[in-house]
């Protein structure tokens, strides 16, 4: 069985995604059962959460960050699973105030240019070290890239307190921060 899960990862990593559909084909039934059984999670999110997987999975072949199958591939893709339901279910249990403060930054960062946005998620949601942020953004070298996550982080700063002061249009003053 070690042999057709090597030519997956080869296969994926040519971009033929034939595996991961079939293999959503095959377990999303299986795995809305057991999302409900250990989440209390409905079949319509068990099945998003699944393919959001399933997309990270493939992000990480693509990406070099993993470089052979593990050795029970459902048992890492539901474990996978529970990291995200629980991260959804935690987001989900803010308080207001925080909630709605991360809602303005997320209004804020939306406003940014795709550069800025790609820069700053793949160092701060994706954990790219800048030489892997170098080489997805097509700069030169790590130090562009370094220089290129500050100054998005300076812009987005600005845009904060341009948004907090109503200087922007459509925003909305920002919540206090606690």
């Amino acid at each position: 069985m070690n042999q057709p899960l090597a030519e997956a990862l080869t296969h994926l990593r040519m971009g033929n995604q034939t595996f991961l559909i079939n293999f959503y084909q095959d377990h999303r039934d299986h795995f809305a059962r057991w999302a409900r059984r250990h989440h209390q999670l409905e079949l319509a999110s068990a099945h998003e959460a699944l393919r959001a997987v399933l997309i990270d999975f493939y992000d990480q072949v693509i990406d070099g960050r993993l470089t052979k199958l593990p050795p029970d591939l459902r048992a890492y893709l539901y474990g996978m699973g529970r990291e995200q339901i629980e991260t959804v279910k935690t987001t989900a249990a803010l308080p207001v105030v925080e909630a709605s403060r991360r809602q303005h930054l997320l209004g804020v960062f939306g406003q940014m240019g795709n550069d800025c946005q790609q820069v700053l998620m793949y160092f701060y949601f994706r954990g790219y070290n800048f030489e892997k942020v170098a080489g997805k953004m097509g700069f030169a070298n790590a130090t562009v890239a370094r220089l290129q996550k500050a100054s998005c982080l300076r812009k987005l700063i600005e845009l904060r307190g341009r948004a907090a002061d109503g200087a922007l249009p459509g925003a909305a003053a920002a919540p206090p921060a606690v």
